[in-house]
This record gives structure tokens, C-alpha cells and sequence, in this order.
């Protein structure tokens, strides 16, 4: 029966009727994972193309190139953070999925680097780098088209528009291929350490512990 104090909550019912309930939602649950699996096998068989054009981009270090993002490492995961050249401070639904992210020694750990890339120029990028506290590497491509080339800006009504997104990349010694995007809502859910290995083309090793980030051997 529903609650007359409580309007809009959930029907009030016995524990063996909770069970009962609960029982046939993880029936469902867990027909959904199994799709996932099969989707994230799917995402993995997804051809790959080799990336000719020399992005240069501008970071902590001062000039990247895109195989410099690896930081050594043979996969990258790059966000899309949407921060156009004009405006004062980045998007706030970027800004969550940033936060959310926690330690990036997780990623490295498997052999994934992660790093976010915007058309703002790079002190800007800086400032509000500071403002929020993050330390993970972020990158100004405003001297180049990376942004317009991946989709993450794009043109609308004579206007120049930023889409929110996550593209993945995989190295082969110093050539790098593109092997995954996803924009959008297609976001939602994504930010975990499992939601970010499942969008990379190389699964990571078998058997590869858990440990406190400042325990792996990096």
C-alpha cells in the first residue's frame, strides 16, 4: 500500500514481499550485465584507424603530441572536456565527470593513460585546473583542429559547438590508432575504473589486483 505521508515513495510492503521483488529485478540486473559483457566484447572487435595527423598540444610540460599523452603507456583514454577559447570557466557536467574520476594510478596500473583535452587556451585551462584541485593532465588544443576532427566540436546554425565525450587510443611503438568515441549521453555511467577499461580496445591484464593507489609499482 502506498503511504499517505509519503507521497511518490515506494509501496510500503512485507520483507517477504521486498524478497520476492528484489528477486525478479536482479533476474533482470543481471540479464543487463551479461548484454554489457557482450557489448564491451563487441566494442573490442571495433576496427581501428591510424592517426596521420601530427596534433600538437599545449600542457604542463608545454608542447604534447598526441603520442606524448601515452605517457608511456600503450593505451589512452582522452575526455573531451567542453571549454570553448571564450568562455570564463569549463562546462559543470565536465567538471563532475572529473571529479568523480579519483586516482589515476588505477588506469596506469593496467597499462591506460587518461587525460582531458580542451580548445580553451592553456592558461585558462590552468586557472581553472587550480581552482577545482585536479591533478591529472589536461591539454589546450587551440592551435589545432583535434577538437573539430574527433567530433567533440562541432558546427551548428553558423556556430561553433562543444560536445562532452571520451575517444580512446591504442599505440603500436610510435604509431597511434584511434579505437573508440562515445559523446553525449552516451557518458552517462561511464567515470569508474571497470565503465573506462570497457571502452579500451585491450582488455586489461587477467588477474590484475586491486591495490591502494600509492602500492603499485609505477
Amino acid at each position: 500500500m502506498a503511504h499517505p505521508e509519503l507521497p511518490g515513495l515506494p509501496e510500503i510492503v512485507s520483507r517477504a514481499a521486498w524478497r520476492a521483488a528484489r528477486a525478479e529485478l536482479l533476474a533482470e540486473e543481471e540479464a543487463v550485465a551479461r548484454a554489457r559483457e557482450a557489448l564491451t566484447v563487441r566494442r573490442r572487435r571495433l576496427p581501428m584507424v591510424e592517426i596521420g595527423t601530427e596534433y600538437v598540444f599545449e600542457g604542463d610540460a608545454g608542447k604534447a603530441t598526441l603520442l606524448d599523452l601515452f605517457d608511456g603507456h600503450g593505451q589512452l583514454v582522452l575526455h573531451h572536456f567542453r571549454f570553448a577559447p571564450e568562455w570564463e570557466e569549463g562546462c559543470p557536467h565536465c567538471s563532475a565527470f572529473l571529479d568523480q574520476l579519483g586516482h589515476l594510478a588505477h588506469l596506469r596500473a593496467r597499462g591506460v593513460s587518461f587525460a582531458a583535452v580542451s580548445r580553451a587556451p592553456y592558461p585558462r585551462l590552468l586557472q581553472f585546473k587550480a581552482r577545482m584541485g585536479w591533478m591529472l593532465p589536461w591539454y589546450s588544443s587551440y592551435t589545432n583542429d583535434f577538437n573539430r576532427d574527433f567530433e567533440a566540436t562541432r558546427e551548428q546554425d553558423g556556430a561553433l559547438v562543444e560536445r562532452p565525450g571520451l575517444s580512446c587510443f591504442l599505440r603500436d611503438g610510435d604509431r597511434v590508432f584511434h579505437t573508440y568515441s562515445v559523446h553525449g549521453d552516451g557518458l552517462d555511467g561511464l567515470g569508474s575504473l571497470p565503465g573506462l577499461l570497457d571502452l579500451t580496445a585491450l582488455e586489461p591484464p587477467a588477474g590484475a589486483p586491486v591495490r591502494h593507489h600509492d602500492a603499485y609499482d609505477l
